[in-house]
Parts: structure tokens; C-alpha cells; sequence
């Protein structure tokens, strides 16, 4: 009977040991993918930096006496770009005045019968709104990889896990200003 107590003891402890495994496993992939699906928004918020300096030129050449418009675009990219290490919520503020920003300067650009006819400006306002889809994707796919983390994070029993080995949820990337969350118009 000693025996028999010893057996279902050791089977227990193997089959909690293995949970851990499994449960931690499955942490660690979560995470991976919250990192990697944040590299996907990283990439489209660098694309549309780097394209709002081409924007910039065009339309400085067709809206000279905008220059306020132009500069606060091209501040609000700078300050962007200068946080682009930061955290989802630090960044968050820049990229919704940069969003702002750029939507400025699109909606001043319509008073420019020639400007909204020029193929350069009509190329980067494609190129920015298509951009501005992809970062909408992108963080729909990386805010439902954290919901999913958080949810595994916070609920019981893999709270338990997440807790013995320092798995944190996650905060959702989301634009605050909803101006800057509409793409702009083309």
C-alpha cells in the first residue's frame, strides 16, 4: 500500500511539474509574439516618419505662407522619432500628435488646386494612407496578442506561473486622439 501512496505521489508531482513546463512554455511564446507583433507596429511608424519629410517638401513648395502647419508636422515627427524606444504608452502621445499633425497639413493641402493635382503629393498621400491602414493592422494584430497574454497573465491558474516567473501583462497601443486615428483622406 506504501508503495501504491509512493507511485500516485511521484506521478502527481511529475504531472504538476510538467503543467509548469507547459504553462511556461506557452508564457514565453505569448511574450515572444507581443514582442515581435510590436515590431510590426515599430515598422510602420518608421515608414510613416519616413515618409512625412517628402510630404513636407512637396507641399513647402505649393503652401509657403503655411509654414506653422509645416513646422508643427515636422516637430511632432522629430519628437516621434526621438521616442521611438519608448514603451507603447509612452509612445503613444507622440504618435497621436504626429497623426494630428499630419492631418493638418493633408486638410490645408486641399485649398492647393495644383498641389492636389501633382503626382508627387498624390504618390505620398497614398503611400500615407496605405501606411496609415498597415499601422491600424498592426496594432489590431499586436493588441489582440496582448489581450490574449494579459488574459493568461491575470487568470488562474497560469496567474500562479506568470507570478513564481515574472511574466507582467502588457498595455494595449492605442491612439487617444481619435483625428489622429482616422487615416487621412484622400
Amino acid at each position: 500500500m506504501t508503495a501504491y501512496l509512493l507511485y500516485a505521489a511521484g506521478g502527481l508531482v511529475l504531472v504538476v511539474g510538467l503543467s509548469l513546463v507547459v504553462m511556461y512554455n506557452r508564457f514565453v511564446r505569448q511574450r515572444t509574439l507581443v514582442d515581435e507583433s510590436w515590431g510590426g507596429i515599430d515598422v510602420e511608424l518608421t515608414r510613416r516618419h519616413e515618409l512625412i519629410p517628402n510630404l513636407v517638401e512637396t507641399v513647402r513648395g505649393y503652401a509657403a505662407h503655411e509654414q506653422a502647419v509645416l513646422a508643427e508636422l515636422v516637430a511632432a515627427r522629430e519628437a516621434a522619432t526621438a521616442h521611438s524606444q519608448d514603451n507603447p504608452t509612452q509612445r503613444q502621445t507622440y504618435e497621436d500628435t504626429l497623426g494630428g499633425a499630419l492631418s493638418q497639413v493633408l486638410v490645408r493641402a486641399e485649398a492647393y488646386p495644383d498641389l492636389k493635382a501633382n503626382q508627387n503629393f498624390l504618390h505620398l498621400q497614398h503611400e500615407l494612407t496605405n501606411t496609415e491602414d498597415r499601422i491600424a493592422a498592426s496594432r489590431r494584430f499586436y493588441n489582440g496578442n496582448v489581450r490574449a497574454y494579459t488574459t493568461r497573465v491575470r487568470t488562474f491558474p497560469s496567474n500562479v506561473v506568470a507570478a513564481m516567473f515574472g511574466f507582467e501583462a502588457r498595455e494595449f497601443f492605442e491612439l487617444r486622439d481619435q483625428a489622429a486615428a482616422l487615416p487621412p483622406a484622400v
